[in-house]
């Protein structure tokens, strides 16, 4: 069973995009992988936070990971503040990768666009973070979308060139690309991603959204010009993204689903119910789960144990390969 690791920021509201896309996806390979998942508290504050708001966002957070059905008992889930390890050894690996690997990251440079000099200096070095993340498990694979290739490139390129420094130390992981999930778009802005971030409220579904919510935001999609419905997202984009959402809440291919309608407000009023009836169960367990926060804080403490059972002894490894002595 191989070894994978992803890890999600507590930024913003998780969105029907999120689930559909990757956590429902990650709800079926934790049994199918030795499945490590980190809500990703550190990398959140490379940009300003509003601390009570990011505890807050990072245990709600891991209460709609378990509510969707990740399983403690069968992965390992942890918030990755909790787990010392991963700032130790990116301090190290910082001492191992280059300023000038770093400053070619197109990551960083899009986000210090609008001032570099007031950047903050974690957003830099923000991708010698995430190689610690992944190498403190030894996971041999780690799925990356094309945002985030570049920067599981510099992993590989820091644990060979520490390996080769100082010994053989780390495993070296391999990208994935993951499981194809629905790509699922902006009710009102149909040729744009549905977004964590709060540039269009009416057009993203939350997972927590209420039922007359979700119900009202597809009365109001954006559909296109024409009466067709036919799956074809150049050409209508807002009517395929309708099917291509109906097609992932029910197990279907939208070009399947498209045969079913001849008119667009039906299509939206299926759509709704079946969104409503596949977030439905996780919002149930999610307001259970959410009544017993000490339950929840208990998860992760175990989360944090089964993670440094793993990490500490990478570290350790990586430690006196490069020469710091052992309090030991």
């Amino acid at each position: 069973m191989a070894r994978v690791l992803s890890g999600i920021q507590p930024t913003g509201d998780i969105h029907l995009g999120n689930y559909l896309g990757a956590v429902r996806n990650w709800v079926e390979d934790q049994h199918l992988q030795d499945s490590y998942f980190c809500v990703v508290d550190l990398h959140a504050i490379t940009i300003p936070r509003d601390p009570a708001e990011l505890r807050a966002k990072t245990l709600e957070l891991t209460l709609l990971l378990v509510a969707a059905g990740l399983d403690p008992d069968v992965c390992t889930l942890f918030v990755q503040g909790h787990v010392h390890e991963h700032s130790e050894l990116s301090w190290i690996l910082e001492c191992v990768a280059s300023m000038g690997e770093l400053e070619r990251m197109t990551q960083f440079k899009e986000k210090a666009k609008d001032g570099r000099e007031s950047a903050r200096v974690a957003l830099f070095t923000y991708p010698v973070l995430q190689a610690a993340d992944i190498l403190l498990y030894d996971a041999e694979r780690v799925p990356v979308g094309e945002d985030q290739r570049q920067h599981l490139e510099l992993c590989r390129d820091i644990a060979l060139r520490f390996n080769h420094r100082y010994g053989d130390t780390f495993l070296v992981p391999e990208a994935i690309l993951p499981k194809v999930g629905a790509r699922i778009m902006d009710l009102q802005k149909p040729t744009a991603k549905m977004s964590k971030s709060a540039d269009s409220p009416q057009g993203t579904v939350l997972v927590l959204d209420e039922p007359a919510v979700i119900e009202r935001k597809f009365k109001r999609a954006v559909t296109d010009t024409g009466t067709e419905v036919a799956f074809d997202p150049g050409k209508k984009p807002g009517v395929s993204n309708l099917l291509a959402i109906l097609a992932a809440a029910t197990g279907r291919q939208p070009a399947e689903v498209a045969e079913g309608y001849s008119q667009y407000g039906q299509l939206k009023a299926d759509t709704a119910d079946a969104v409503v009836e596949l977030l439905r169960p996780v919002r149930e367990r999610y307001t259970e789960l959410a009544s017993d926060p000490e339950a929840v804080r208990a998860t992760l403490r175990q989360g944090a144990e089964k993670a440094q059972a793993v990490a500490g002894p990478t570290l350790a490894r990586a430690r006196a390969a490069i020469g710091l002595l052992s309090r030991d």
